[in-house]
């Protein structure tokens, strides 16, 4: 069966690099058009490296899940948005069942969440379906061979929200947002009467949040807890 009449789930062998070390490769898309040309693009390549070879195709999640048990490719391409079971749900399961089976991802979704849910579920590329014919080759025979690869605009988004910087720890999560805000002020030098007036709050309400902020700082007195504080990062030496 050539892939211009190829079957969803069922076994395709076409050109020469079904063998002699060429890879192995099936494509996951609900659009029989999108198959048929992208197996097209690939069998054309002539670039004198081993071959490319569509070895089989899937309508949908579960068939790129059985494919990937069934005909153990190097590559499984796949589509995000599809019915029955999505893309992402797909790889997460060749994962668990074929290991060794590597997912690139091509698809026309470029939103941040399904490019990390992708990549948490097991994808090893991820690029978008306007790359070119080169880009594409290479990007499966880069996730054959074990690396990572995502196209110019997808690389852009994950190095953008690797640089972000990560979120600080709570220092102390006993205190009560109340408490955390009695603690900033006296941090800050603010008098007990003052912070009574800025928090609304009566001088014993004030008073009694202290003793509770001692107690769970495990200091003794306002100078360690306001200390502790601007250590923490709360109070006046909080910004550079």
């Amino acid at each position: 069966m050539d892939a211009q009449q190829e079957e969803p789930g069922r076994e395709v062998r076409s050109g020469d690099g079904a063998g002699g070390g060429g890879l192995r490769v099936v494509l996951a898309d609900d659009h029989p058009v999108v198959r048929t040309g992208l197996a097209a693009l690939l069998e054309s390549v002539r670039d004198g490296t081993p071959g490319v070879s569509v070895v089989g195709v899937a309508s949908d999640g579960r068939e790129a899940v059985r494919a990937a048990v069934t005909l153990r490719p190097h590559v499984v391409v796949m589509d995000i948005r599809m019915p029955d079971m999505n893309g992402v749900e797909a790889t997460r399961e060749i994962g668990r069942l074929a290991p060794a089976v590597a997912v690139l991802m091509l698809t026309m979704v470029e939103e941040d969440d399904s490019v990390f849910a992708a990549m948490r579920a097991g994808a090893r590329g991820y690029v978008l379906k306007g790359a070119g014919q080169d880009e594409i080759v290479r990007a499966i025979r880069s996730v054959a061979a074990g690396e990572a690869i995502f196209g110019p605009g997808v690389a852009r988004r994950v190095l953008g929200q690797l640089s972000r910087p990560l979120p600080q720890a709570d220092p102390c999560p006993a205190l009560t947002p109340r408490e955390r805000d009695v603690l900033t002020l006296i941090a800050a030098g603010t008098p007990n009467a003052s912070v009574a007036a800025r928090l609304g709050l009566s001088p014993k309400t004030v008073s009694n949040h202290m003793s509770a902020v001692l107690a769970k700082l495990g200091v003794a007195d306002r100078t360690e807890a306001a200390a502790w504080a601007r250590e923490a990062g709360l109070g006046p030496t909080a910004g550079p």
